[in-house]
């Protein structure tokens, strides 16, 4: 678990080594372990000093989740910080030298070993990542980070770091401070020793009679500003819905007004708070162990061997299928792409160059792998050059006839066991499989914009979609490091059909007479990126418009038409306001990107003289949104709770905290949302009936969930 060695000149080395873990972690196996080697070195008289390390490819990675999830008791997770918070301070105030000897991921609790050593050194490579990143997960660093990493380097540098859950490289973690050398990788170890034998100071500075906080502790002028200039900006941008971040910010404040110990045992208790509570529960299930499932392709068809994929074809050099090439030429895919006319197509492979040479200015990549990149983007209009291509994906507008055009076009030119893909948002994919001569290497894969940003991908199989062709979708998603879901086709599938119940319900707010202002902070304050009303421009009044005449066409008489369709209609009919592309749709929009809430809103929705409180808005848009991701699960669209959490959290950006809409409805307690939901069906309409599966959970005092 953890080697030990002790060599001629006296210098022992703890070299982290799990046997039954991919990667180090901490648990209850390996705290003690540690504790025990730690003990035994301090112990020895023949010992002169500690470097700590390790024989994977990683440090320590952090604590092991396991441990946290479904604990409810804040005891527990007091008790178990406080026993890691003990290690650190035994070696910390020892009497002998320990060095950090970083090789690899140094994060969360990894690094917390490392801010206790009274050096660290860490390895030139820049794939290394340093940090405290609890935060990401809705926690805190619990083994002593809030408390050393502001005596180290001051409380407005640490605060930005623990607060955004930052990752740092070597040399970026040496310019902050946090590391106090960086060298190559095959001295690592020789420079841990040589220190500790010419250097050797085994005293923390805060251990230190005379210990000053840099920048001035929190009762000085300069940690006034610090302190009330950053809650009120962190207030700002999350609104209370994130307790770790409000922690964090108290740990420290707290924590350098009185003696480290004392402060190691404020943070404690913040942390056991945290670990019990719904957000950091919620938070570790979908982003942790739910994501982990899905990038580890869960859902994958595991009788169908490993694909051998080459070279693609992406048909629509527009922003979304410029997108997919970027990111299937970065991951070594030589790319076929597309359009009506060489001047697009080349367009297409230029939106590629201008990402490429942002990453090359940004020391992200070599000027070498960025011609290699681009080299592997072949812009054209001839579909013979799809000759070869394992996966084609088409990304052409939002029309049948077009898609069933280039559908035949590709298949005349490709192999029998290609597949071909459809990146349709809204329109089912069984229907656009009609077109094909081959329905079973028929696929939805479905994108996000921007693709080179969003991470998750939605894979919709069809009636007649074979798990080959699953299969091979799902080692693509995987081979351009992106996040998969799988779900089953419907109208919409399981994202934009769930999404547009929160932009739709913001429209229902806005023909009630609901102040515009109010319906957009609303939405962010319940922890959506943006207002309702902000995202129909961004998505498109317009596409709205043009997906709700194909909706009703398609369905006809079983069409149920709503308030928010007489809005869109008035906005993109009699009014010619179709979105942001158009510089005009709820907002108006002028240069620079500046943008404001259209004043003539309230003259086409005449204000209610009763306006409504901010959290029954708040519960409306969160509600639907949970509403529609329970009949998404009821009716097999969607067939795993994670999949729906993830989706949601990667897809439209449902509130992190929450855990994704089922999480949320778990949180509420079902017999409550089901309650809930009654009561806003009554006053506002059928969309808030909930389904039968929720009653039935609610019934049987069930979750979607264990814990």
């Amino acid at each position: 678990m953890i080697d030990y060695d002790v060599d001629g000149d006296g210098i022992a080395t703890l070299a982290w080594n799990m046997a039954d873990r991919p990667m180090n972690v901490l648990n209850d196996q390996s705290v003690p372990a540690f504790q025990a080697l730690i003990e035994r070195a301090l112990e020895n008289d023949g010992v002169k000093g500690i470097i700590i390390t390790s024989k994977k490819a990683d440090f320590v990675a952090g604590a092991d989740l396991t441990r946290v999830q479904g604990q409810r008791d804040p005891a527990v997770h007091f008790e178990a910080g406080r026993a890691f918070q003990s290690v650190i301070r035994t070696y910390e105030t020892g009497g002998k030298p320990v060095v950090a000897a970083i090789n690899g991921h140094a994060l969360g609790g990894g690094f917390e070993i490392c801010l206790g050593c009274h050096r660290r050194i860490a390895a030139d490579d820049p794939k290394i990542l340093i940090g405290l990143v609890e935060v990401s997960i809705g926690l805190l660093p619990g083994g002593g980070g809030t408390q050393r990493l502001p005596r180290l380097i001051g409380a407005r540098q640490a605060l930005p770091l623990m607060l955004e859950g930052k990752r740092l490289g070597p040399k970026a973690a040496l310019a902050a401070g946090l590391v106090d050398a960086v060298v190559p990788r095959e001295t690592l170890l020789d420079a841990a020793k040589a220190w500790i034998l010419e250097d050797g100071n085994a005293t923390q500075p805060w251990d230190e009679k005379r210990f000053k906080v840099p920048g001035g502790a929190p009762q000085t002028p300069q940690g006034f500003e610090t302190f009330i200039g950053g809650n009120a900006m962190l207030h700002a941008r999350s609104f209370g819905n994130y307790p770790a971040a409000q922690a964090i910010m108290s740990c420290v404040y707290e924590g350098l007004g009185v003696p480290l110990d004392i402060g190691l045992k404020l943070e404690a208790r913040h942390f056991a708070g945290l670990a019990s509570g719904d957000a950091a529960q919620n938070m570790i299930r979908s982003l942790f162990f739910s994501m982990g499932e899905a990038n580890k392709l869960a859902r994958r068809p595991k009788d169908v061997a490993p694909s051998e994929l080459n070279k693609i074809g992406v048909l629509g050099a527009g922003l979304m299928g410029a997108g997919v090439a970027h990111v299937s030429a970065l991951a070594g895919l030589e790319v076929v792409l597309l359009d009506t006319g060489q001047d697009l197509a080349d367009k297409g492979k230029a939106h590629s160059a201008e990402l490429l040479e942002k990453r090359v200015q940004r020391k992200r990549m070599s000027a070498e792998a960025r011609d290699a990149a681009l080299g592997r983007i072949t812009p054209t209009t001839d579909f013979g050059e799809l000759d070869g291509c394992d996966l084609v994906i088409e990304a052409v507008f939002e029309n049948r006839d077009i898609k069933a055009e280039v559908t035949k076009k590709s298949e005349a030119v490709i192999a029998e066991d290609a597949v071909f893909a459809s990146n349709t948002s809204t329109l089912p994919i069984t229907g656009l499989a009609e077109a094909s001569a081959r329905p079973g290497n028929f696929i939805g894969i479905h994108f996000f914009s921007p693709v080179d940003r969003m991470q998750l991908v939605e894979i919709i199989v069809g009636k007649e979609t074979s798990d080959a062709a699953l299969a091979l979708a799902m080692d693509y998603v995987k081979r351009i490091k992106k996040t998969p879901i799988v779900v089953n086709d419907s109208r919409g599938f399981y994202t934009s059909r769930v999404f547009a119940t929160y932009v739709r319900e913001g429209l229902a707010l806005l023909a009630e007479g609901v102040t515009p202002a109010l319906i957009e902070n609303a939405g962010k304050m319940a922890g959506m990126p943006l207002g309702p009303l902000a995202l129909a421009d961004e998505v498109s009044i317009g596409l709205m418009h043009h997906v709700l005449l194909q909706t009703r066409t398609d369905l006809g008489e079983d069409y149920r038409p709503s308030t928010a369709d007489d809005v869109i209609c008035h906005m993109v009919e009699n009014l010619d306001r179709a979105g942001k592309k158009g510089g005009k749709g709820f907002y108006d929009y002028g240069e620079g990107g500046s943008k404001r809430l259209w004043p003539g809103l309230t003259e086409e929705y005449a204000l209610a003289d009763e306006q409504p409180d901010v959290e029954a808005v708040k519960r409306r848009m969160l509600y639907v949104q949970g509403i529609e991701t329970a009949r998404c699960l009821e009716e097999n669209v969607v067939t795993t709770p994670a999949d729906a959490d993830v989706g949601s959290i990667l897809g439209w950006g449902f509130p992190p905290f929450l855990g994704g809409p089922l999480s949320m409805i778990q949180t509420v307690g079902l017999e409550e949302f089901v309650a809930r939901c009654d009561e806003l069906a009554e006053t506002h309409g059928e969309r808030f009936a909930p389904p039968e599966l929720l009653r039935q959970k609610a019934a049987a005092g069930e979750g979607f969930y264990a814990a």
